[in-house]
């Protein structure tokens, strides 16, 4: 009967132990084993104040809120995309995730020479080259021409307010991620304004201000009466111009209202959530790679940034809310190229 006793009294104190495991997440390996996740900027640099640092600050929540680490590595170059990749690789991050479409190559190429270690790119399909076939690399996708086209919608109004119906957009590289916003926005002011017209040029280059300024310059020489920035860093030089001039501003990626109330709104791709959810899978070991996660209006994924303070949008927001239930319900696909 002693014997018993005892055998009862063990096998309490072994659930015990166990329970005070699970719930403290101790004493076991699964558990106590720290998740840490890298970022790689693209040549924007984490400053850019739009793309690479909301990535950076999904990255940041995820630390505060999963309580994982972190290293996010900054490029300078070109060059560095692949170093910088792969040093993270070396040193077994659990997951590691590029920022944007301008490191492809050099993601797929790192991916291939370390198939053990999880990858994750922004803003590029899984399932076009150089990826097909990589199975530990998830897409990042997000449907901005959706947002983008309320926003079209918004500034050829605001445009029609001051007897010119010219809108224009600056974007950096002539690719399908900054494309994809102009099309949009061309699309939507179309829709709500028959016979806006829409000036569209590229800089060539995501982080000078100076090409980006000069090229919202001659567009507001022009007529243009709202600049939507679609170029990162290199855009705060568009958004500055509008400024100088008096005209509408339109953010990208983050919430650029903060810049002042010259910014009517912003087209804002929630990158930040795209970072924390991918480490939030890792964390719970439902990461899967070889497909896309893609982000839209439906999930939140993509949204309108807060309307000016000096907007008086009111009396334009029921039709805009109204093509936003129309693009949610799939009874209007914005394009998606130009």
């Amino acid at each position: 009967m002693k014997n018993k006793h005892l055998l009862r009294v063990a096998m309490l104190c072994a659930a015990f132990v166990t329970l005070a495991a699970l719930l403290t997440g101790t004493g076991m390996a699964s558990s106590s084993a720290t998740i840490r996740g890298g970022l790689v900027s693209d040549v924007g640099r984490f400053n850019d104040r739009s793309f690479n640092q909301s990535a950076l600050e999904g990255m940041k929540r995820a630390a505060q809120v999963l309580n994982i680490k972190y290293k996010a590595v900054e490029s300078k170059s070109t060059n560095d995309y692949i170093p910088n990749l792969e040093s993270l690789a070396r040193a077994k991050y659990n997951i590691i995730i590029s920022v944007g479409f301008l490191l492809a190559d050099a993601t797929h190429a790192t991916a291939e020479k370390y198939p053990t270690n999880k990858f994750a790119i922004i803003d590029y399909s899984i399932n076009d080259a150089p990826f097909k076939g990589d199975k530990n690399v998830a897409g990042l996708t997000f449907n901005t021409n959706e947002n983008s086209y309320l926003i079209g919608c918004l500034a050829a109004f605001k445009a029609k307010e001051k007897g010119k119906k010219i809108i224009s957009a600056v974007g950096g590289l002539n690719i399908p991620t900054v494309s994809i916003f102009i099309a949009g926005y061309r699309a939507g002011a179309k829709k709500c304004v028959r016979g806006t017209k829409t000036l569209v040029n590229f800089s060539q280059t995501f982080n000078d201000q100076s090409k980006c300024k000069e090229l919202a310059l001659n567009q507001i020489a022009a007529g243009s009466q709202v600049v939507f920035q679609v170029a990162g860093g290199c855009g705060l030089g568009a958004l500055s111009a509008a400024k100088s001039k008096g005209k509408w501003g339109i953010g990208v990626d983050k919430d650029q209202g903060g810049l002042g109330s010259f910014i009517l709104t912003s087209a804002v791709k929630r990158v930040d959530n795209s970072v924390f959810l991918t480490v939030q899978a890792v964390k719970a070991g439902k990461f899967k790679g070889g497909r896309n996660l893609v982000f839209n209006l439906k999930n939140k994924g993509v949204a309108l940034g807060k309307l000016s303070s000096r907007c008086k949008c009111a009396k334009y927001m029921k039709k805009v809310n109204s093509l936003k239930a129309l693009i949610i319900k799939g009874k209007i696909r914005p394009p998606k190229k130009l």
